[in-house]
C-alpha cells in the first residue's frame, strides 16, 4: 500500500459456530463481496476480513449435546464457512478465528487491558435474564410474556459475580459521532433505532462469565473469570489486522470503512463496539451498514420449521452466481427479503437465461455469420450507457446493491430493442453489432462486483467471438 493509495477496509460480521452456514450469512457475504470487489475496481488498496465467532454458551452447548469438545465442533462449522466464501466466489483477504491463540487472543487480552486502564472495569454481583440465543442479558424493554423478543424463548435467570464495562460512560459521545457523521449507520432507520435505544439510556454491561459455565478466554489477572462473548468476538475486526502488535498493517488500515451485518446485533456493533473503541482510544469505524432478514415463503428460517436454506446446495443447483444474482436482485439491501424457488426460479429465467444470456447469444450467433470489424460506438449507444453507469455508481454508493443491478439490466433491455428495431437477424448491420459488442463489454465490465464469474466468460466471449451458454434456462 503507498501512501497515494486510497485504503478500503471491510469487514462481515462474524457468525456463530453453533450451526451450519444458511443463506442469511451468504447474503452478508455476497453484499460485502461487492462493496470490495467494486472498491478494488476503483483502484483502491482493498482489504476484506471475514471469520467466525466461537466461544461462547451457545457453541459449548451443541458441542455437549452431540458429545463432542467445544473446539472439536468448532473446527468443524468454522471449516463450513471458510468453504461457503470459496463456494460463492467471496473475494475475502483473511479470515479470522476468535479461538486463534496466536492472532485472535492477544489482542482481545490487549483491548480488555486498555478498557481498565480508562478506568471502565469493574466487578459487581449481578442477577438478571440472559439469552443464549443473543448471548446477551435482556433489559425489561427487551422482555416479552418472560421470552426474548427476538429468538421467542425463555430466559435463563443468572446470578453471579462478572466484570462489567461502563456502557453507559460512552452514550453521549457516540450519540455526538453519529449524529455529526463521524459514525455513519445505514439505512437512516437503524441509525434512528439506534439513536432511540441511546436517549433511552444504556445500562452497564456484564463483560465476562465464570469458567464452569462459559467458553472463552481467561480474563487478564482472573483465572476465574472468562471473557464475555461479545468483548471478545468485536475484536475480531481489530485482531484480524494485527492490533495486538501495532501492525503496519492495523495502523494503515484502522478504523474500519464499513461494517456489514445483520439487524439482529445492530446494537452491538453501533453501541457496544464504539464504546469500546471510545474507551481504549481507538477511531471509531466510518460506516455501519445493516441488512435485513431472509424469510423463506413468508417464514422465518428455522431448524423446527425445516425450511433453512442450504447454500452449497442452491449453489451446487443453480450455479454460483445465479445464487448470487437472486440475493443481490430480489432482495432490497437493506430490508427483509424472501426466498422461495418458484422466485428464484423465475427471476433466474427472465433475467439470467432470458436476458443477459438471450443478449449474448443472439448478438454472437448473427457476429458470426458477417466478417466485421469493431468501430467506434454510436451516440446512441454511448449515451444511454454513460447516463446509465453514473446512476449505477450513484446507488452502489448508497449501498443499493438491487437497484445498481438494475441498470445493468436496462442496457440488456435497450440492446434487446435495438436488435429488434434495426432487425438485425435480416440486416447484419456492422456498426450496429459493433454497438452491440460495446455494450456487452460495458455490461461484463459492470457485473464484475456481482457476477464475477459471468463477467469473465461475457469477456472471454466477447474476445473469441464465440457464444457459450451462459444460464441454461431451467425447464419444468
Amino acid at each position: 500500500m503507498t501512501n497515494k493509495t486510497k485504503k478500503f477496509y471491510i469487514t462481515t460480521s462474524i457468525p456463530y459456530t453453533n450451526a451450519p452456514p444458511h443463506i442469511g450469512f451468504a447474503l452478508e457475504a455476497v453484499q460485502a463481496d461487492v462493496l470490495a470487489r467494486y472498491h478494488k475496481a476503483l483502484g483502491e488498496d482493498v482489504f476484506f476480513l471475514t471469520g467466525t465467532d466461537e466461544h461462547g454458551i451457545k457453541t459449548l452447548r451443541v458441542a455437549r449435546e452431540l458429545g463432542k469438545e467445544p473446539i472439536e465442533y468448532a473446527n468443524e462449522i468454522s471449516e463450513k464457512f471458510r468453504n461457503l466464501t470459496k463456494i460463492l466466489n467471496i473475494s475475502n483477504d483473511d479470515f479470522i478465528r476468535t479461538t486463534d491463540e496466536v492472532r485472535h487472543k492477544p489482542a482481545v487480552q490487549k483491548l480488555w487491558l486498555k478498557l481498565e486502564e480508562s478506568g471502565d472495569i469493574y466487578k459487581k454481583k449481578y442477577q438478571g435474564y440472559y439469552c443464549p440465543g443473543c448471548e446477551a442479558f435482556k433489559t425489561e424493554k427487551e422482555i416479552v410474556d418472560g421470552k426474548c423478543v427476538i429468538h421467542l424463548k425463555e430466559l435463563e435467570l443468572v446470578e453471579e459475580e462478572n466484570y462489567f464495562f461502563k456502557l453507559s460512560k460512552y452514550t453521549q459521545k457516540i450519540e455526538k459521532a453519529i449524529k455529526s457523521g463521524e459514525l455513519e449507520i445505514i439505512p437512516e432507520g437503524k441509525k434512528n433505532e439506534t439513536l432511540a435505544m441511546l436517549k433511552q439510556g444504556m445500562e452497564d454491561v456484564s463483560f465476562s462469565r465464570t469458567k464452569d459455565k462459559y467458553w472463552g478466554f481467561e480474563v487478564p489477572g482472573d483465572p476465574e473469570q472468562v471473557m464475555y462473548v461479545w468483548c471478545d468476538a468485536l475484536p475480531n475486526y481489530i485482531s484480524g489486522i494485527g492490533y495486538d502488535q501495532e501492525a503496519e498493517q492495523f495502523i494503515k488500515l484502522w478504523p474500519a470503512d464499513v461494517h456489514c451485518l445483520g439487524k439482529d446485533i445492530m446494537k452491538f456493533h453501533t453501541i457496544f463496539w464504539p464504546a469500546m473503541l471510545l474507551s481504549a482510544k481507538l477511531e471509531l469505524p466510518k460506516t455501519i451498514f445493516i441488512h435485513g432478514f431472509i424469510n423463506v415463503d413468508g417464514q422465518k428460517m428455522s431448524k423446527s420449521l425445516g425450511n433453512v436454506i442450504n447454500p452449497f446446495e442452491l449453489v451446487e443447483k443453480y450455479g454460483v452466481d445465479a445464487v448470487r444474482y437472486y440475493l443481490l436482485r430480489e432482495i432490497v439491501s437493506t430490508e427483509d427479503g424472501d426466498f422461495t424457488y418458484e422466485k428464484f426460479e423465475q427471476r433466474y429465467n427472465a433475467d439470467l437465461a432470458g436476458g443477459i444470456g438471450n443478449l449474448v447469444a443472439r448478438t454472437l450467433g448473427i457476429s458470426s455469420k458477417i466478417e466485421f470489424k469493431e468501430s467506434k460506438p454510436t451516440a446512441k449507444i454511448t449515451e444511454v450507457i454513460t447516463e446509465i453507469k453514473q446512476n449505477y455508481k450513484n446507488y452502489l454508493n448508497e449501498y443499493k446493491f438491487n437497484e445498481a443491478l438494475a441498470t445493468v439490466w436496462e442496457i440488456v433491455s435497450f440492446c434487446d430493442k435495438y436488435i429488434n428495431e434495426e432487425k438485425l437477424w435480416e440486416s447484419k448491420n456492422p456498426q450496429v453489432i459493433s454497438d452491440l459488442f460495446f455494450a456487452i463489454k460495458e455490461i461484463g465490465i459492470l457485473l464484475e462486483p456481482f457476477l464475477p464469474e459471468t463477467s469473465e466468460k461475457i469477456k472471454n466471449s466477447v474476445e473469441t467471438k464465440k457464444s457459450e451458454n451462459l444460464f441454461p434456462r431451467i425447464v419444468k
